[in-house]
């Protein structure tokens, strides 16, 4: 039993998701958001988990943890990198892409797909290093783990539904006992146990958001992105359909999210992605519709979150183009943005202790429709997913002024929508 929520109503939780036979219906409420080519998905098998208490017992922990309670693996330097691309299986897509690449040269090297999951178009890793999760994009939507083999033997675990359609986002909480999902369609967050063993548990909590109300042409609420604050203490979602960002505090017993507050941006802004500051203080949030980027304040005591005036992408006007994602480096110094449709990445620079953005440059992505950014672990390197073009591109990123190059050609990858660098 899982507690669904749009106030304080519940509902049933389906145990597993067997794959859906049609590919997510997307609103009409934001056309220009994802463009996905594909109109029937292929069926995708999954295995099921077995049922587990909402409150499942914590990885099992060494004598001392860290700060979050989980133990990662070693991250020392090394010549090789570990890649996981997300594509959709529904438009073309293999499942997950298996890759290398040089942490020298970022040279990607394709070493295999990973199939049995469905419409992969987001993926996060487990803190601890040994369990991918990747959403299932459609209309029954799903969230999937998978265990991950040191020789690259990887292995499906299962896949839970979300109670929602159209799962874009995935997180994984701090302390590594709970997976956060984000349901565009239906417009509502989602929380699932994580098991010793890194599979997921019956889902916990749903929360429809209800307010407030749907943007300039938007149909009803769609949630986009759900992460947890730097300090641990809040779990906030963007809602691109409302215009909002919602904050919430996650019962770490329970699995149970309740909301404290929820910040409005400019109607029509269309916020999609956010990233926080180091100081956990700022966030800076990407917005799709208007073509926009905000500083916003974050007061780590209540969770609020305070937008500032949006800032221009230096990547046209709206309408032309349509950021995505947002990354920010390991100093905090430096703000990169994907921008679709203009085919660019823009560099900010971070100023005044993080209260403020300047807009350096952009430069070619190399490709078509830069759907998602990510940074090495050792902030080198950045890595772009094309959804258009069918490849990921790679920059050099000078660690000094935060200037890009092109470490040569893109990777090829069909419909790579999600690059995740380990």
């Amino acid at each position: 039993m899982s507690n669904e929520r749009t106030g304080t109503s519940s509902g049933e939780d389906s145990s597993s998701v067997a794959g859906a036979a049609a590919t997510a219906a997307r609103s009409t409420g934001g056309p220009s958001r994802r463009q996905v080519i594909g109109v029937m998905a292929a069926a995708v098998a999954s295995v099921a988990v077995p049922a587990t208490a909402a409150a499942t017992a914590a990885r099992t922990a060494p004598t001392t943890l860290p700060a979050n309670g989980v133990t990662a693996r070693s991250r020392q330097p090394r010549a090789t990198g570990t890649l996981f691309i997300g594509t959709y299986t529904s438009s073309g897509g293999p499942g997950i892409g298996l890759a290398s690449y040089d942490t020298g040269t970022g040279a990607i090297t394709g070493t295999g797909t990973l199939q049995g999951v469905g419409d992969p178009s987001y993926l996060a890793v487990h803190p601890d290093g040994g369990t991918l999760y990747a959403v299932n994009e459609r209309q029954d939507g799903g969230v999937t783990a998978i265990a991950l083999g040191e020789n690259g033997d990887h292995t499906v675990l299962g896949t839970r539904g979300t109670g929602g359609s159209s799962p874009c986002h995935l997180s994984v909480h701090p302390g590594g006992r709970w997976l956060l999902s984000a349901n565009y369609g239906s417009g509502n967050v989602a929380v699932h146990p994580i098991e010793t063993s890194g599979a997921l548990g019956e889902r916990t909590d749903l929360v429809t958001h209800t307010e407030p109300a749907p943007g300039p042409g938007q149909n009803g609420p769609h949630a986009h992105q759900i992460v947890t604050s730097p300090d641990g203490a809040h779990v906030l979602a963007v809602d691109l359909g409302t215009d909002s960002v919602h904050t919430y505090r996650l019962d770490e017993t329970a699995g149970t999210l309740t909301r404290v507050s929820y910040a409005r941006l400019p109607a029509g802004a269309g916020p999609r992605h956010l990233v926080f500051h180091p100081s956990g203080r700022f966030a800076y949030m990407a917005n799709e519709l208007n073509n926009t980027i905000a500083v916003c304040a974050y007061d780590p005591g209540t969770g609020a979150l305070t937008p500032g005036d949006p800032l221009p992408t230096g990547a046209g006007g709206a309408g032309d183009s349509f950021p995505s994602q947002p990354v920010i480096t390991g100093d905090g110094a430096f703000v990169f943005l994907a921008n679709r449709g203009h085919d660019s990445l823009s560099r900010f620079a971070v100023e005044d202790n993080g209260t403020g953005l300047r807009l350096l440059d952009t430069v070619p992505v190399g490709g078509d429709y830069p759907r998602q950014l990510a940074l090495s672990p050792d902030g080198t390197l950045l890595f772009a997913a094309n959804q258009r073009s069918n490849a990921v591109s790679v920059f050099h990123v000078d660690q000094g002024s935060g200037e890009l190059a092109a470490a040569g050609d893109p990777f090829a990858s069909p419909v790579a929508v999600c690059v995740l660098p380990l």
